[in-house]
């Protein structure tokens, strides 16, 4: 059989590893930061319903850009943050936001540019930055995993960066950036500044969103999903807002017809019942509030999360911790710093299930 080592692959891919994490059959599945909740049977009737609608007409190539869904989308981020006063021309749409950084890889990065990150951070974007071909440079986040202003301008003045990634809340940390920490990044930067917010739902009542910021600043995208607090994760919807000069940018790179009116109907369907759909984001802050404080009193580290996960360790052996768990039952993952593991907030039982085996685990590797 053809090894992939007999493919006339791109240099620059061999020994790459797939981008992915363990898909197995457990009764615990805390890896992946889903929502926990499904959809209720009202709107599984009213996704059916939807579906159908368009069911008549895929023989017709759907909406090429998007222009009701993006409309949508506008109409929720502006509720979602008043005075944002965003239009059909501000928001993109694409799938998942992966697809969003892709496009803005594609079309702000390339060969002889440079995005910068500060890692830890989500893995993607600097997988995906290496794909297109753009230089990765990781200026690093302090021991705490926040940003420290002086230190980015510093990173931003060495390397004058094509494009700047700032995570907030940050995956897999869930720590969450002040606004002048970004606003210091955008007034030096001299390209785009990306704010991956795919857990901006999640965030406390005092922190703000980067969305505040548009006004003025026309290389500041911000970049949501619909995968983790809309509990869409099937769906494959992720969006940014910007300028609407972006927006043509992207349209420069984008596939034709990239979303199909399959998934543009189920996303508009998900926006019209977003109060339901969103109806259990406090009740997951409670319980990612309340696991905090469970682990720091059960003697371990927890980074402050504004997401729908948590970060906790420190682990001489983390993976002896994280097989213990998955004996028993519960996935989470191994990912970040050495030594630290994250668990995503679940339901209250799957929470039970987490914080007996977690202690079960850690009385046996004593």
């Amino acid at each position: 059989m053809t090894s992939l080592g007999d493919l006339p692959l791109r240099d620059d891919l061999r020994g790459r590893e797939p981008y992915g994490a363990p898909q197995l059959d457990v009764p615990c599945a805390l890896n992946t930061n889903e929502n926990p909740y499904p959809p209720s049977e009202r709107l599984v009737k009213a996704l059916g319903e939807a579906v159908m609608d368009v069911a008549g007409t895929l023989n017709r190539y759907p909406d090429r850009d998007v222009l009701a869904l993006r409309d949508d989308l506008a109409a929720f981020l502006n509720a979602d943050t008043p005075g944002a006063g965003l239009t059909t021309g501000h928001v993109w749409a694409a799938n998942g936001s992966n697809e969003i950084i892709q496009q803005i890889l594609q079309a702000f990065g390339g060969t002889g540019r440079t995005a910068l990150g500060f890692e830890p951070s989500y893995s993607m974007h600097p997988i995906i930055t290496g794909v297109s071909g753009t230089r990765w440079v990781n200026a690093f986040r302090d021991e705490d995993f926040g940003i420290d202003p002086a230190r980015a301008i510093a990173a931003v003045a060495e390397h004058r960066p094509d494009i700047v990634f700032l995570t907030s809340p940050n995956n897999p940390t869930g720590t969450a950036l002040p606004l002048p920490a970004i606003e210091a990044v955008l007034d030096v930067a001299p390209g785009m500044v990306v704010v991956d917010e795919a857990y901006a739902e999640f965030r406390r009542e005092e922190t703000p969103s980067a969305l505040t910021l548009l006004d003025g600043h026309p290389r500041l995208i911000v970049t949501r999903t619909m995968s983790k607090a809309f509990a869409m994760a099937g769906t494959r919807l992720g969006y940014l807002a910007a300028d609407p000069a972006v927006v043509e940018a992207l349209l420069l790179v984008r596939l034709p017809y990239h979303l199909s009116a399959v998934t543009q109907a189920v996303a508009r369907t998900a926006l019209a019942h977003g109060e339901e759909l969103l109806g259990g984001v406090e009740a997951l802050r409670r319980e990612r509030d309340d696991l905090v404080a469970w682990l720091r009193g059960e003697g371990l580290r927890v980074a402050d999360s504004d997401a729908n996960f948590v970060l906790f360790g420190t682990f001489p052996d983390r993976r002896r911790v994280w097989e213990a768990l998955l004996a028993r039952g519960v996935l989470i993952r191994e990912v970040g710093p050495p030594e630290w593991l994250r668990v995503s907030v679940g339901t209250p039982a799957e929470m039970a299930a987490f914080r007996t085996a977690l202690k079960e685990a850690l009385e046996e590797s004593l």
